[in-house]
């Protein structure tokens, strides 16, 4: 759960002036903090703030309450000097709520008033726009990084905006928490795929956990004969199991997978990259040809798993689950022309909670590029409106590419691996001659749902840039 912090700013001269405008702005704050609260996150409530004193005081008070994110609502005109304290002490970034009580006054009966005492009241309860240009300007001199939202209390789409904050904030603590397993190496000569490890911990703050294909087999070479069984049974209830999957190879998966689970368990990790080549014939050999199920499994329990130790995917994907989009790993397949769509897909581990049907569990004589063989995951994407996302080192800095399109209905290749065909709102030459331009990894992160908008929130609290491919080509 996500700790923010709520304040309200006003001017203190007016409350004597306006007997009610106090009270009526309370009220007003009051709803937006029920409103996070309903939102799922803990508030850190420094109430009215409409002299430097209480400036002071709640600037104490939400730094020492490590709140994530800061919700600063204009309740109306406010000296900007009640704002830089907090602004300046603060480590976070703030969202400007520039909320009217309603979208519209009534005109006719404000003016059918007679007491201008009471109109100027009205006018002020009103008047949140009047002070967010000075706020602005402090903040940008201040170095303060902020976002406004600008609409009224009862608009739906201000809340959505407000709700898309909140999803951001718990997606970035997760990345922050995240502890992410490395397994194996790298796939040989795969340049894209090779990171930074320091870079991504420093921008993400994840941790990372070497992990040891030692350890891994040790952990197989203790499981019981009932764990195997409880893990079939798994793989019955999850997947459309092939009738031509040998039952050696099922329980040679489930047994991996019961393994997968512990080694999880044991260093609490919250996503995984791997890939294993071996001897053929070696012990290690034999796990890493039977971990596709397991960790399907892993994915779809928001534990996202990349193969060809892709890190930054495994990132993607970590985003893509938080925001509750699932996030599959991915790859372009091939394009076709005629209908305008490129197909995506992969072999290994996939988000099985975003399929289109069940997700099938068949035999694979041969995995293509790697070695031996053993069962393997086929899957479509749900149809309907998609995100992918990609995870880029660029020359300077680490940020984040989206596009937004949609899984569409047609034939696919069924070479049991994840397989989708996908529409873009552009040509699709252009489409992935502008994707590839900004030199991502040849993988990404499929999920369900447009979600740039909350991907952009995450992008602002992580500090890093993002590029929505779709909305660039729209403006050329």
């Amino acid at each position: 759960m996500s700790k923010v912090g709520l304040f309200s700013v006003g001017l203190d001269t007016y409350w004597g002036q306006f007997g009610a405008l106090l009270n009526n702005l309370t009220g007003y704050h009051n709803q937006i903090r029920n409103k996070l609260e309903s939102f799922g996150a803990e508030v850190v409530d420094a109430g009215m703030v409409d002299n430097i004193d209480k400036a002071q005081n709640s600037a104490k008070l939400l730094n020492n309450s490590d709140v994530d994110l800061i919700f600063l609502f204009v309740s109306t005109y406010a000296l900007s000097s009640t704002v830089l304290p907090i602004a300046k002490q603060s480590k976070v970034p703030f969202i400007l709520l520039n909320l009217q009580p309603v979208g519209s006054l009534d005109y006719e009966k404000f003016n059918a008033l007679d007491d201008y005492a009471e109109k100027t009241g009205i006018w002020l309860e009103h008047c949140q726009a009047c002070a967010i240009p000075e706020i602005a300007c402090v903040m940008n001199k201040a170095e303060t990084r902020y976002h406004t939202v600008t609409g009224y209390l009862n608009e739906g789409s201000v809340w959505n905006e407000i709700r898309g904050w909140i999803d951001a904030t718990n997606t970035v603590k997760a990345l922050q928490n995240n502890r992410m397993g490395v397994l194996g190496n790298y796939y040989g000569g795969m340049l894209d795929v090779y990171t930074d490890l320091t870079g991504q911990s420093v921008t993400f703050g994840t941790h990372f956990e070497m992990l040891e294909m030692c350890e891994l087999k040790k952990i197989r070479d203790n499981i019981s004969p009932g764990e195997i069984t409880e893990k079939i049974a798994e793989f019955e209830s999850v997947f459309d199991i092939d009738r031509k999957c040998d039952p050696k190879e099922i329980e040679r998966a489930a047994k991996t997978s019961v393994a997968l689970d512990k080694l999880v368990k044991t260093y609490q990790l919250g996503s995984l990259a791997y890939y294993y080549e071996g001897q053929t014939g070696n012990d290690y050999e034999n796990i890493i040809t039977s971990v596709i199920a397991g960790n399907t499994l892993l994915t779809g329990r928001s534990i996202p798993v990349a193969g060809e130790c892709e890190v930054k995917n495994a990132h993607a994907m970590k985003i893509m689950s938080e925001l509750g989009s699932g996030g599959s790993f991915s790859e372009f397949y091939l394009m076709d022309f005629k209908d305008n769509v490129a197909f995506l897909g992969h072999d290994g581990p996939a988000h099985f909670n975003i399929a289109e049907g069940r997700v099938k569990l068949v035999p694979l004589p041969v995995y293509h590029g790697k070695p031996g063989n053993g069962l393997s995951i086929q899957m479509s994407v749900k149809q309907g409106p998609v995100t992918l996302l990609s995870v880029v080192e660029g020359k300077d800095s680490v940020f984040l590419l989206v596009a937004e399109g949609d899984s569409v209905e047609g034939p696919i290749l069924e070479t049991g691996n994840t397989n989708s065909r996908y529409s873009f709102p552009c040509n699709i030459r252009d489409f992935v001659n502008s994707w590839s331009k900004y030199g991502p990894s040849h993988h990404c992160a499929i999920g369900v749902g447009h979600i740039a908008h909350k991907i952009e929130k995450v992008a602002f609290l992580l500090n890093i840039p993002m590029v929505n491919v779709c909305q660039e080509i729209s403006k050329k």
